[in-house]
């Protein structure tokens, strides 16, 4: 990111997003491949996306490269050809989002990682390219229907939450290393059972199914391109859609609906299906929380009335409270998500 850009506000970049008369692709890629200078590939992409006017988050690790971006549709084909023109990413499949939203980025951030996914994994012994087979959207769907078969979600709880597949193992974690550990445990005693991973864009999965395989698991898959691609598959091939509801993702939008159904529940009222994320606008909370249109209306975009009137007192005395009792007495006051029971 430039010096220009983290001095600007929020707002100062959604309203130069609103301000373009052109449209921008939303996509995602990665690929698990050996960089030597993480440092120099870093500078090099940085330098080309800004000048093409690119937004996003991209992490590049010697272990290989994770995006998700947008791109100005007139410099796509520019784009495009600088990928290719990488030897490393040269064969690097493109999933363009479900549902676009020129705003789904608002700045550019490129940065070096320890590895492209954090997985917690320490093991020397570790193949992660000795993953799974890949599967198509038809594939998935007779896992799904399959009795025999289980189904993983391989994202974090909040992800799931909102959609997931029918029937769907679905771990009630926060991290993916959270999750590595419950599902090789919990799945112990099935290492033979026909076992079939998924996430939003493929990338956890590529590694989820390395390290079940790792872990004596003999029939592990995983779903080519995620939920992303699976979209694409059902509308293009006329397939059933055996995902229900929304595919979180970790942009602006906060999610991309895959079916009509609402499967999730308002945090605030415990009431009413809803399925939108919003991030409580008291910054002292900034908790995600699932609104439904009335709790959002009340209450103004804070996940309470203790927030809304929290963000009311001045500046000094919140800055105050937040570095002493206030914030540990009030636990959910923390920059992680709300939970209907909390």
């Amino acid at each position: 990111m430039k010096k220009e850009d983290r001095l600007k506000s929020k707002e100062q970049l959604l309203a130069e997003l609103e301000a373009e008369d052109f449209s921008r692709i939303t996509l995602s890629f990665y690929k698990y491949v050996a960089i030597s200078n993480p440092q120099k590939m870093r500078e090099k992409l940085h330098e080309k996306f800004f000048a093409l006017g690119c937004k996003g988050r991209i992490y590049i690790a010697q272990e290989g490269i994770n995006a998700q971006m947008n791109v100005p549709e007139h410099n796509w084909e520019a784009f495009d050809q600088f990928i290719k023109s990488i030897p490393e990413f040269n064969d690097i499949p493109y999933k363009i989002a479900v549902e676009e939203d020129s705003k789904s980025f608002i700045k550019l951030i490129v940065r070096v990682k320890d590895k492209i996914v954090a997985d917690g994994l320490n093991d020397s012994s570790f193949d992660p390219s000795n993953t799974g087979e890949y599967l198509t959207a038809a594939e998935i769907n007779d896992y799904v229907t399959n009795p025999e078969a289980i189904v993983v979600d391989m994202r974090n709880a909040y992800e799931s939450e909102v959609g997931h597949f029918e029937g769907a193992v679905t771990p009630n974690v926060d991290t993916f290393r959270e999750e590595l550990a419950v599902i090789t445990d919990e799945l112990s005693d099935k290492k033979d059972a026909p076992i079939a991973l998924y996430c939003t864009g493929g990338i956890r999965c590529e590694k989820a199914s390395a390290w079940m395989k790792h872990n004596g698991f003999e029939n592990v898959k995983h779903l080519k391109g995620g939920i992303i691609d699976y979209a694409h598959q059902v509308k293009e091939q006329k397939l059933e859609n055996k995902f229900k509801g929304k595919n979180f993702v970790f942009d602006e939008r906060m999610g991309e609906r895959i079916s009509d159904e609402i499967i999730a529940t308002c945090h605030v009222c415990t009431k009413h299906k809803a399925d939108t994320h919003y991030h409580c606008k008291n910054q002292a909370c900034h908790i995600l929380f699932i609104g439904c249109e009335e709790c959002i209306e009340q209450k103004g975009g804070y996940c309470s009335y203790k927030c809304k009137g929290f963000d009311k007192l001045p500046a000094k005395f919140k800055k105050w409270t937040t570095r002493n009792d206030y914030k540990k007495n009030l636990t959910h006051y923390k920059k992680k998500r709300m939970t209907i029971s909390s």
